[in-house]
């Protein structure tokens, strides 16, 4: 049965029963795959009962998340993600760790739909015993990361696995999206050289904690180290995002296997640098509050839309900001007062 054909399986399943929650955490603490891909699909659903369930699941694991090392993936197309991703996991998996990969794919801004090829661009890491890759369309979700991603990030750490890895479609301009539920950011690169420094926008160098140029082998080493030397200079003149830690340039071929034991290192001394300065319990608990309220825009936005009164008033706001007769303020305003029950808003 193929990846796709196990999901539409999994959401029939849901959709034949409601699971029990402490059933389904029994199964995930027990390092079951099953109720884990499972438990995923129930917080992925948009299901009023189903959401209900997977609060309650969540509720029961709490207590045993939040001991791995949360990494997040990005980079511009091309820079070979998919491959550094499986070569980093393998090598883990290889030290003795259990590795989840949530991989984000791009899903159509015309019709939703969502390739999710990630299993098949990463076939070797999805065969091995201690590894557990989960795509999931991005939703059109702000930088590329699907709504649920922190709440299937949960559940991998409740299964067991001490590495999470979330690799992102990497747009480019909201990446604080998965810098925001990560412990460290690490922005790959190709061996472009200065042309391609000037394309990097600011702002997602200054996210970075590690940079890591790929691809670096045969006759592109020198480019690679040409690019290791200007973007360790554009880094100086950028301000680290956290005083416990100074951003890093290595090299590593995911194609040779090479490089990624430095990529781990660096990743497990930034670990321990945050964690001894008392950082890495502060960027969680700021990453909670952010996921609060994330969640209530979200919410709000989908109560917008499942409000029958509102779906009769947006085609008349939306004809009226066109046409210059009302400021979006005034129209979104409207709207909002639907939605908080304001019966000047209708």
């Amino acid at each position: 049965m193929s990846g796709t054909e196990k999901k539409h399986a999994q959401r029939r399943a849901l959709n034949r029963g409601l699971p029990d929650a402490r059933q389904l955490a029994a199964g995930i603490r027990e390092g079951s795959r099953t109720a884990l891909a499972r438990a995923i699909t129930l917080v992925e659903s948009s299901r009023t009962d189903h959401q209900e369930v997977a609060q309650a699941l969540l509720a029961e694991l709490l207590p045993e998340t939040g001991k791995a090392v949360r990494l997040g993936l990005s980079g511009a197309p091309g820079v070979g993600k998919s491959t550094f991703t499986e070569a980093f996991g393998q090598y883990l998996t290889g030290e003795g760790h259990k590795v989840a990969v949530l991989a984000i794919d791009p899903s159509s801004a015309r019709t939703g739909g969502s390739i999710l090829g990630d299993k098949t661009r990463m076939e070797l890491l999805a065969r091995d015993p201690n590894a557990f890759i989960r795509p999931s369309p991005s939703g059109g979700t702000l930088g590329g990361v699907a709504r649920r991603t922190r709440e299937a990030m949960l559940l991998t750490e409740a299964a067991g696995y001490d590495v999470v890895l979330i690799e992102t479609v990497g747009v480019g301009q909201s990446e604080t999206a998965v810098a925001d539920m990560v412990d460290m950011f690490v922005l790959l690169l190709s061996p472009g050289g200065g042309d391609e420094l000037q394309g990097i926008k600011r702002g997602i160098m200054e996210l970075a904690d590690l940079i890591v140029v790929n691809k670096a082998d045969g006759d592109l080493i020198p480019a690679a180290r040409r690019a290791q030397l200007e973007y360790k200079t554009a880094l100086h003149l950028m301000r680290p995002k956290n005083a416990a830690w100074t951003p890093s340039v290595l090299l590593a071929s995911a194609l040779k296997g090479e490089g990624l034991a430095a990529v781990w290192k660096a990743a497990c001394e930034h670990h321990d640098a945050l964690a001894g300065a008392g950082e890495l319990t502060r960027l969680r608990a700021a990453q909670a509050r952010a996921w609060m309220w994330t969640e209530l825009r979200e919410g709000l936005f989908a109560a917008l839309k499942a409000d029958g009164r509102a779906a009769k008033l947006i085609p008349e706001l939306e004809s009226d900001v066109a046409e210059g007769r009302a400021t979006p303020t005034a129209a979104a305003r409207r709207l909002l007062g639907l939605v908080l029950g304001d019966t000047k808003g209708g």
